[in-house]
């Protein structure tokens, strides 16, 4: 059967074995202030069934920071034998504190139907993708490596050391952008906006995934010409 020819209707699972929809994941990475979570903050406001995937921490909540909304927070004890047991899909370690995504967490959300934004840097993407090859990655650049410092010093937190060792990580990290999917250059915010937004859209619009959630009008529309 060749991509043009019709489905029969046979190959469609009736009703009562239609499999609930498998969602998507979406891994998105950018250097240090290419706006990456203004943008992300943005998409999930405007775009309905899609969610963040929240990671485990060791830190300390700050304040504002709910346990379970913005990071599942847990102890260094605790962590560490998440890690022994292999729990994380990817994890990381920063300064004293530590950082992890939880391979299950991912695996019950996306089968359960939703779709989820990964927010990690390209080594963590690199983790990801070994364990879930279907996720969708997504890189964020600056118009400009000039945009891009004007905006580190526009944040007025840190000194020119601190900006400097921003700067060189940024070039690294821009260095591999090749490796997704998808370049979104957020010069303009909104336009940036509108971008996500429509690869977002065209994802879910994949046949695979299209014929996955209607199974069950596809199969009635043909048994009807058949």
């Amino acid at each position: 059967m060749s991509e043009t020819d019709p489905i029969p209707a046979d190959d469609l699972l009736p009703r009562d074995e239609e499999p609930r929809a498998r969602g998507t994941l979406f891994v998105v990475s950018a250097p240090s202030g290419a706006g990456k979570t203004s943008l992300v903050r943005a998409l999930l406001e405007r775009e309905e069934g899609l969610w963040l995937s929240v990671s485990y921490t060791t830190r300390a909540p700050r304040e504002g920071e709910v346990d379970g909304q913005h990071y599942h927070f847990v102890d260094h004890a605790t962590f560490e034998a998440m890690v022994a047991e292999d729990a994380f899909v990817e994890y990381a370690r920063v300064f004293d504190n530590a950082y992890g995504t939880a391979e299950a967490t991912l695996r019950e959300a996306l089968a359960a139907g939703d779709d989820l934004i990964l927010e990690i840097d390209w080594q963590g993407a690199r983790q990801v993708r070994a364990r879930f090859p279907e996720a969708v990655t997504v890189f964020i650049v600056p118009p400009s490596v000039q945009a891009l410092e004007e905006r580190l010093r526009g944040r007025g937190q840190d000194s020119d050391e601190t900006i400097a060792r921003r700067m060189a990580q940024a070039r690294d990290e821009l260095s591999h952008y090749a490796e997704y999917d998808y370049l979104v250059v957020n010069d303009d915010f909104e336009q940036a906006l509108a971008e996500l937004h429509c690869l977002v859209a065209g994802e879910r619009l994949r046949l695979g995934r299209q014929r996955q959630r209607h199974r069950a009008a596809l199969a009635d529309m043909l048994a009807e010409v058949t």
